[in-house]
């Protein structure tokens, strides 16, 4: 068992993905005790996930297809939200299949279009119908109004799942979206193959009902890959660790930014060793129950390492360079800017009080040692993210822990908690798909659709996995919340409570604006939100 920091390793956990922490065996009881769970939350997470398990076990145990969508109820209705129950209500809805793009699980993937792709051959005939007499597709490009979800990363997923004895598939689609008149976020072309052709329609709102559900349905697929194994467990859960692993190895207990930034790495290391053995690890809940399997897990990780910058990790540059500052209702955005901004000011005020001057910045060994690190193990010294290397000044350092602070409690809520909600009704997030994109319109039917659909047991493990992993359990510290007393100075102290009044103000407005919805979105409520990367 590791006794002290000095004693923690790195080791490669795939090819061009950042490294994680070298314990023996990879068992959460050879990591130091400081990182392993609590028994209260340890005691917690083994009963939520047994009991769960056990409550579905007849489904567990029945590899057939779905026979109606009704039958699903029965198992999405063992463990339920208010939000779950919502979304198994509005799921085929047009606006709601949008809104996820601004306000589910998967809020950064969506960009503004300003060019119709060439590989998505989308003309003015095809969405007449679906933007009215008063406008067309041109306009609507040059208004600002039309937006684009690409799942470009999938396409060269060559290796995919055999569940159950079968084939499993996967696509890479383009869907387009247009803000309406309403302000509602609607789908209005999706094309599911990368290239365009007589076995690639483009389908459209106006094709038939099942047609048109199907194409919407292999979205919700691709986004589930795309969110589980981008936004959420790389961007948040791998690169947590890699910040974690730093600061042990690198920073003295003494130093102010240890002090300010090791709350927010409680239970990481430990939630993170469980997820590689039992999630994302050979016969693990991928395996059993998701398209890319353990297999296509490095492949997809690799890829989405390629595309990780700096600005995409910071709120702020990440919205600005999708163009989304303007489109309304986009909730994620809004909360978290707040977010972000009350974080920047806390940050600012503990690195001004530590660093009078930005030549002590560039001058802390052990500071740049720790920069140097992340960059190496982490971004594996890809000069082309943008991720510093070193810090120069008061304000690098001070954007590069409010992005660290963000990653590790804020943005891991905003792709961890609704994962149930939006999940649990297994159509609007299927983990896998039984049968290949269709090629030609006016041939799904209702039962070729429930065929396509993961059967029923690869639905109930996923039910319980995203019942497990997006519940938190006892001991929780939400954002702000630092009963370890680290910094004992008067001024320090001040600035916490500052940080604290801030949140709880944010936190008011926040629950006010959701009690007038029918869906409510909580994911960024800094009384929702844990320090850390914990479950």
């Amino acid at each position: 068992m590791l006794q002290h920091a000095e004693q923690m390793w790195w080791k490669v956990y795939a090819e061009g993905v950042p490294n994680c922490v070298d314990i023996a065996n990879d068992e959460i009881e050879n990591l130091p005790p400081n990182d392993q769970f609590s028994m209260l939350k340890g005691s917690k997470f083994i009963y939520t996930t047994c009991g769960f398990e056990f409550a579905l076990k007849g489904f567990t145990s029945n590899s057939d297809s779905w026979h109606k969508l009704e039958d699903i109820k029965l198992a999405s209705s063992l463990r339920r939200t208010h939000n779950s129950d919502i979304v198994s209500e509005i799921w085929k809805e047009d606006c709601f299949f949008g809104s996820q793009y601004l306000n589910g699980i998967n809020p950064t993937l969506i960009r503004k279009c300003f060019k119709i792709p060439e590989n998505f051959p989308v003309d003015e005939h095809m969405v007449a119908s679906s933007l009215g007499t008063s406008t067309n597709l041109n306009k609507e490009l040059q208004d600002g109004n039309i937006y684009l979800a690409d799942y470009e990363i999938l396409d060269k997923m060559t290796s995919t799942n055999i569940i159950n004895g079968k084939p499993q598939y996967i696509a890479a689609p383009l869907c387009l979206l247009w803000k309406n008149p309403l302000d509602q976020l609607v789908p209005i072309a999706i094309q599911l193959s990368r290239t365009p052709g007589d076995d690639a329609p483009v389908f459209l709102p106006t094709d038939s009902e099942n047609d048109w559900l199907l194409a919407k349905i292999w979205v919700r697929n691709a986004d589930y890959q795309v969110h589980e194994l981008d936004a959420h467990f790389l961007r948040t859960h791998l690169l947590a660790e890699v910040f974690t692993i730093a600061t042990f190895r690198q920073l003295p207990m003494g130093h102010p930014v240890y002090k300010l930034i090791i709350p927010h790495f409680r239970y990481t290391l430990g939630i993170n060793v469980l997820a590689r053995k039992h999630l994302v690890g050979p016969e693990g809940y991928f395996d059993q129950a998701v398209v890319v399997g353990n297999g296509g897990i490095p492949i997809l990780l690799k890829n989405a390492m390629e595309r990780v910058t700096y600005s995409s990790l910071c709120i702020p540059d990440n919205i600005k360079s999708r163009n989304m500052e303007s489109i309304p209702n986009y909730l994620y955005r809004d909360d978290g800017m707040k977010i972000w901004s009350a974080v920047e000011s806390f940050v600012c005020n503990i690195v001004n009080h530590y660093y009078t001057r930005d030549e002590m910045v560039s001058e802390d060994p052990e500071l740049q040692a720790w920069v140097a690190e992340i960059f190496r193990e982490g971004f594996l010294q890809n000069k082309s993210s943008g991720v510093p290397s070193c810090l120069e000044s008061k304000a690098s350092l001070i954007k590069y822990l409010t992005m660290m602070i963000f990653t590790c409690s804020a943005q891991h809520s905003a792709v961890n908690n609704g994962q149930f909600d939006y999940y649990s009704w297994m159509p609007n997030g299927p983990t896998s798909m039984n049968s290949p994109p269709p090629k030609a319109k006016c041939v799904t039917t209702m039962d070729a659709i429930l065929k396509a659909l993961p059967d029923v047991n690869t639905t109930a493990r996923g039910i319980i996995a995203v019942w497990v992993i997006s519940k938190e359990t006892l001991d929780r510290r939400c954002l702000g919340n630092y009963p370890d007393v680290r910094f004992t100075e008067n001024t320090i102290q001040k600035f916490i409570k500052e940080f604290q009044d801030r949140l709880a103000e944010i936190s008011t407005v926040i629950r006010k604006r959701n009690r007038a919805m029918r869906l409510p979105y909580d994911f960024l409520d800094p009384s929702m939100i844990e320090n850390s990367v914990s479950i």
